[in-house]
């Protein structure tokens, strides 16, 4: 289990925010987390005959995350109850400023289709490359790019509105 445990600790805080994206619940996330470990635990064997781990274990944690929020029935997809972001170093009006801009993106975001905000979450956040995407997604590369590329003029185009809504 060590082994495992040293395999993924580089990752395993892209592991929560990712399941925490899909999930939307903190105890949720940390659950499906710990889901994924004893799964890695059970297959400790087939685990270290894989290339790529960090996309296996991205994968297993989607497919966790999704089976969570299917059994709840309903989504969350609404990353405004657990996205934060604290800079100390900022006035209180530059931290206004930022909180609303901020809360207009996530709005803007949560008007995404689903894989649109997975793609854009794992390439903009994450940082994955397609090739990874697609790995952990299942989708085509052409599909990734497809999707990215159609969140991101969505953002474009309402962020560069002069009329906030």
């Amino acid at each position: 289990m060590k082994e495992i445990i040293l395999t993924i600790n580089p990752f395993k805080d892209k592991l929560y925010r990712y399941a925490l994206r899909i999930v939307g619940d903190v105890m949720e996330a940390e659950d499906v987390v710990q889901e994924l470990l004893i799964k890695l635990w059970k297959k400790k064997e087939h685990f270290k005959t894989i290339d790529n781990k960090e996309a296996w274990c991205m994968t297993l944690a989607r497919n966790l995350s999704i089976d969570k929020t299917r059994k709840r029935k309903f989504r969350t997809n609404d990353i405004e109850d657990f996205h934060f972001i604290k800079d100390s170093g900022r006035s209180p009006y530059e931290q206004v400023q930022s909180k609303d801009n901020l809360g207009r993106i996530e709005s803007i975001i949560n008007e995404l289709s689903d894989k649109q905000k997975t793609v854009i979450q794992l390439r903009d956040i994450e940082g994955y490359s397609y090739r990874e995407i697609s790995d952990i997604t299942g989708y085509t590369n052409d599909q990734v790019k497809v999707h990215l590329h159609r969140a991101r003029h969505h953002l474009k185009k309402k962020i560069n509105r002069k009329d906030y809504e």
